[in-house]
C-alpha cells in the first residue's frame, strides 16, 4: 500500500473526484455500488470514513438540472406551444439526464474537495466535542 506523498493540487483533486477515484492518490475506487462508498480505498488503504457529503451532490444536481429543464421547457413552450405530451416525453427525460447520470460524479467531487480542504465539522472554540 503505497500512499502518494505529495498534496494533490485543487485541480487533481477535482479531477479525480470526477473520475469517482480515491481523493489521496488517484487510483482506487471510491464507490462499491452507484452511490454506495467503498469502505476503504483499495490502493493506498484510505479509509473512507471521514467522508460526509450529506445531500450536498443532490441538491446541487436537482437546481442545476431544474434550471436547465426549466429553461428549455419556458422556450419550447412560448415558441411552438406544444400539447402536454410533447413536454411530457421531452422533459421527463432531460430531468432524469441532467440529475441523476451527473450525481455520482458531483458526489465524489465533493468527496475530493472535502478531502482537499481537510473539511470536517465545525467546532466552538474552547469547547471539547461531547
Amino acid at each position: 500500500m503505497s500512499a502518494d506523498v505529495s498534496a494533490p493540487t485543487v485541480l487533481q483533486s477535482a479531477l479525480r473526484g470526477i473520475a469517482c477515484r480515491c481523493p489521496r492518490c488517484g487510483k482506487g475506487k471510491l464507490y462499491a455500488g452507484f452511490l454506495t462508498l467503498a469502505p476503504r480505498c483499495e490502493s493506498c488503504g484510505l479509509d473512507y470514513a471521514f467522508i460526509d457529503v450529506g445531500d450536498g451532490a443532490a441538491v446541487f444536481m436537482i437546481l442545476i438540472g431544474g434550471a436547465i429543464v426549466v429553461g428549455c421547457a419556458l422556450v419550447v413552450e412560448v415558441k411552438y406551444q406544444p400539447p402536454f405530451w410533447v413536454h411530457a416525453a421531452l422533459w421527463i427525460p432531460l430531468v432524469i439526464a441532467t440529475t441523476l447520470l451527473p450525481l455520482r460524479s458531483m458526489k465524489a467531487l465533493l468527496i475530493a474537495l472535502q478531502f482537499h480542504h481537510k473539511a470536517q465539522e465545525g467546532r466552538l472554540v474552547g469547547r471539547e466535542p461531547q
